[in-house]
Parts: structure tokens; C-alpha cells; sequence
């Protein structure tokens, strides 16, 4: 018989469960959930909805018939996915475009590598790429606040009347140069403008941070570090030109960047260990995300930028490993 178990990361010990973290992520999730339901109504239910029983289904559609393994779904970690992949998108998406989308962020992004704490990359961020790359037209389609709030066409609006009730991100207005036409802060930070569900309330997304920050779900050196790295960017190309580049607040209020520092970046699973990983990793964020944004042919590069350090998690772990209890530290 056997004496050893052998179990994927993270080996943490604690009195806390993963279904305990799901659960208070998802709590976390909840502000700007009742956000994007309020701007974008009906379509938002309908893509939260779908995204959320697509990953669950199709994580025990192959857990339970591929991986002929034990049935993962009651962690929630499905939940969290679907939330998160939900958060990703218009509210304007067909469904079998949601679907589609989970099933690269469950199939390919998580249990291709063997499910919940094995995945290299963020599972969700995984599903949205893959869309936008593959699809940018309908990924692209923003739904106007309020005036959308009565879609609720599961195959998707045709694309004359979408067009009627939709219009640019504040990032896509900036680095077209139609600077008269960006909302203004209080409309950034609470969600009136155009966006997918997720990225629209700065305000929203910061209550749910402090949410897990308080339960101790996240720590504050990703989101410190991204954010610090985002204002000394973006500070420095404002003071060289402020008539071309916007500035800090700017970035840090639009897109998804506070979505993705809080709640995506941080993922246990796909993050450094250590405390000083984590701030390179956050600072490498910031600096993918602006480079994208400004200098690249995507108003957004937050996606891409985690994923791309998604990847370096494996060599920052290796050179900042935490200090081994009972080492020796050699003196000189």
C-alpha cells in the first residue's frame, strides 16, 4: 500500500478549503455582478448565466468521462471561472459563442492540464483570448448602458440593430484620438460606458477587493505592484506629451485592469508564491498592459499581459523561493 499521497498545488496548511476560497471570491464577484446587471439588464444575466452552467457542465463532462476521475464541481472553482469568463465579455454575445468560450476555458485552459491547482494559465483569461482572436468582430460589439438592457436574444441581435445601441471603450476612443468623447471620471469609476460586464465599475470591483483582502482570499503585493507599475508608466508618457497620452487614473479606471489585478492576476494557482514574485510579476503585468495599450494594435493588453506572465510563474518561483523553515542563513 501506498504511503505517500501525491496532489496538486498549492500545499498549504490551512483550516480553509478551496470550496471556502471559491465561495468568497465569489462573494467578492457579487458588487460588480449587480453592476453589470443594472447597466446591460437582461443580456448580462443571460451571459452570466450560460457562461457559469457551461463550465460547470463541461468540467464534469470531462472529469467524469476523459478523466474518468472523481467529480470536481462541488469545489467551485467551475463557478468562479464562469464568473470570471462572464466578467470577460459583452452583454451583446450569442450563446453558443458563451458556450464556445467555456469550453476552451474549462476543456483547453484547466482540465487539459489536469484540473484545478495543475493549469498554467488563468482558465478564464484562456476562453476570452481565444474568442476575441477568433471572433473580435462579436467580441468587439459594446452594448450601450441602459439603452441594451432588453436584449435577451439567445442566438445574438442582428447586426444593424446592434449596431444602433452600441459604440467604443473609453481605451478604443483614447487610442483612436477622440478624446471629446470620453466619459468622464465619476462615469469611469462608477460604470456608465461601454465595456463588457466585468470592467465597467472601477468602484464596484475595488468593494469586492477589499472584500477578499480582508479574508485574506488575495494579498496585496500583485494589485500594489500592477497598479504602482501602471502609474509610473503611464506617469512618465503623460509628462512627455499629455496632448497623446492619457493619463494615469485614466488607465487605471478603464478597461480591466482592476479586474485583472485583483481577481485574476492573484489566482493562487497561476501566481508566484513568494512575496517578492509577486511583485515582479505585478510589476511585469503593468508594464505588458501599457506596452499593449499604447504601443500595440489592442486598445487592451490586460489579457494578454497575464497571460504572457502567466508563463513566467514557473521561473520566478525557482529563483524566489521562500526561506525554508530551519535553514541556515550563511552570514558574509
Amino acid at each position: 500500500m501506498s504511503l505517500l499521497t501525491l496532489s496538486g498545488s498549492p500545499h498549504v496548511q490551512t483550516d480553509r478549503s478551496v470550496r471556502g476560497i471559491m465561495f468568497d471570491v465569489v462573494i467578492a464577484m457579487v458588487p460588480a455582478l449587480l453592476v453589470s446587471f443594472w447597466f446591460f439588464g437582461l443580456g448580462a444575466l443571460k451571459v452570466t448565466l450560460v457562461a457559469v452552467i457551461a463550465c460547470i457542465f463541461f468540467e464534469w463532462l470531462i472529469t467524469k468521462y476523459m478523466l474518468k476521475a472523481k467529480s470536481t464541481v462541488a469545489d467551485g472553482s467551475a463557478i468562479v471561472t464562469g464568473i470570471l469568463l462572464a466578467f470577460n465579455l459583452p452583454s451583446s454575445l450569442p450563446v453558443w459563442l458563451v458556450i464556445l468560450g467555456a469550453l476552451v476555458s474549462i476543456g483547453v485552459g484547466k482540465m487539459t492540464f489536469g484540473g484545478l491547482g495543475k493549469n498554467p494559465f488563468n482558465p478564464a483569461l484562456v476562453g476570452r483570448v481565444f474568442l476575441l482572436i477568433s471572433y473580435p468582430v462579436d467580441m468587439t460589439m459594446w452594448p450601450k448602458p441602459f439603452e441594451s438592457r432588453h436584449i435577451f436574444n439567445f442566438g445574438g441581435m442582428d447586426r444593424a440593430a446592434l449596431d444602433n445601441i452600441t459604440g467604443e471603450t473609453p481605451l478604443a476612443l483614447a487610442k483612436a484620438g477622440n478624446l471629446d468623447a470620453l466619459p468622464g471620471y465619476a462615469d469611469l469609476l462608477l460604470g456608465n460606458m461601454y465595456g463588457s460586464l466585468g470592467e465597467i465599475s472601477a468602484l464596484a470591483l475595488l468593494i469586492g477587493a477589499l472584500y477578499m483582502l480582508f479574508r485574506k482570499v488575495i494579498s496585496w503585493h500583485i494589485p500594489v505592484s500592477y497598479f504602482g507599475s501602471v502609474i509610473l508608466f503611464t506617469g512618465i508618457l503623460w509628462l512627455i506629451d499629455p496632448t497623446i497620452y492619457m493619463d494615469p487614473l485614466f488607465h487605471l479606471l478603464t478597461g480591466g485592469l482592476v479586474l485583472g489585478a485583483f481577481f485574476m492576476a492573484t489566482d493562487m494557482v497561476t501566481s508566484p508564491m513568494s512575496a517578492k514574485g509577486m511583485l515582479i510579476f505585478g510589476a511585469g503585468c503593468g508594464i505588458i498592459t501599457i506596452v499593449i495599450r499604447v504601443f500595440g494594435a489592442y486598445p487592451e493588453g490586460v489579457s494578454f499581459a497575464i497571460l504572457i506572465m502567466n508563463a513566467f510563474v514557473p521561473i520566478l518561483n525557482t529563483y524566489f523561493k521562500p526561506k525554508r523553515f530551519g535553514e541556515v542563513v550563511k552570514n558574509g
